[in-house]
């Protein structure tokens, strides 16, 4: 693979039609593969649903009861030993550390016809071991899942593989689900999932810290997040309208330093170091927009 690249796929925005409905029209292919989900966790019921109601013929395999009784529950069918013999790909959606271990299991049993792909953003192709004739892939979708009946539209998904023919099968899936895609190096996987894992989990913490601020004001929590959510809301807005340096607001891009060394002053111990941090960040990105004397009072403020 030669560095990194993304696909925009139109028919997955804003055109009012099912995903299904925009899919036919935007697949080169004909046809869609047998899929087997291994783990009905909410990964892998948000995948199984979704391709499911693509046309996807998708079965799910769970060793364990309680995940029998998840996919059970939502409407998806049990893989009998055949399906995973015939299946086109294997969908490994288990923990980190299971992929590998899952994997060495599988591949004994399971002609060299079927492909492994896992969903884990930080693990390289290396994790699914040996290829010994068998296509290897990725599928991560840069997605929040908190409930398997939660909608992957509208997100991305990155993948990786060696194999045109699988590359091919994922960018399907993807474009039926409603998925954009992104090409990851294999050599830079720990870089890129740092930086899903800083927009997502860590916004969470990021936003925690803020409701500590808001805390070190009075205002207690249970009303401080409701308060915070909104706002967090609008500057995504506006990153996504103007990008990031465009979307940059507050006392940084102002270049109103007093503003700043207050903050600094009134937050708690452990929060203060984390806005020092991220409004040095800031300044990076405002700085053509501020005048000389500006950035020097900011930069002297946040060491």
């Amino acid at each position: 693979m030669q560095g990194t690249s993304s696909s925009r796929n139109r028919a997955a925005k804003g055109d009012g039609k099912p995903a299904s409905a925009r899919a036919g029209r935007a697949s080169p292919h004909t046809t869609r593969p047998p899929v087997v989900i291994i783990g009905a966790g909410r990964l892998g019921g948000a995948l199984g649903l979704a391709l499911t109601a693509t046309g996807w013929p998708v079965r799910m395999h769970s060793r364990g009861e309680e995940g029998r009784l998840r996919a059970e529950a939502l409407g998806l069918k049990a893989a009998t030993p055949e399906d995973l013999r015939r299946a086109r790909l294997v969908l490994l959606c288990v923990p980190d550390a299971e992929v590998s271990r899952v994997a060495e299991e599988l591949a004994p049993t399971l002609p060299r016809s079927v492909a492994f792909v896992h969903t884990a953003g930080a693990l390289s192709l290396d994790a699914l071991g040996p290829p010994r004739g068998r296509a290897l892939g990725s599928f991560h979708p840069l997605c929040a899942v908190s409930s398997a009946r939660d909608s992957l539209a509208g997100h991305t998904a990155a993948i990786s593989t060696r194999s045109r023919a699988l590359r091919d099968v994922l960018r399907h899936m993807a474009v039926d689900v409603g998925l954009d895609t992104l090409e990851v190096p294999e050599g830079h996987r720990a870089a890129y999932h740092a930086g899903a894992v800083m927009s997502a989990g860590l916004m969470v913490a990021l936003a925690d810290a803020a409701v500590a601020a808001l805390g070190a004001a009075g205002i207690d929590p249970k009303d401080a997040l409701p308060a915070l959510l909104p706002l967090m809301r609008s500057a995504l807005r506006g990153m996504e309208a103007r990008g990031l340096a465009g979307g940059l607001t507050g006392p940084i891009v102002r270049g109103d330093a007093g503003v700043v060394a207050a903050h600094l002053a009134a937050l708690p111990d452990d929060v203060a170091p984390i806005y020092r941090l991220l409004s040095r960040r800031a300044l990076k990105l405002a700085s053509e927009r501020l005048r000389p004397e500006s950035r020097a009072a900011l930069e002297l403020r946040l060491r």
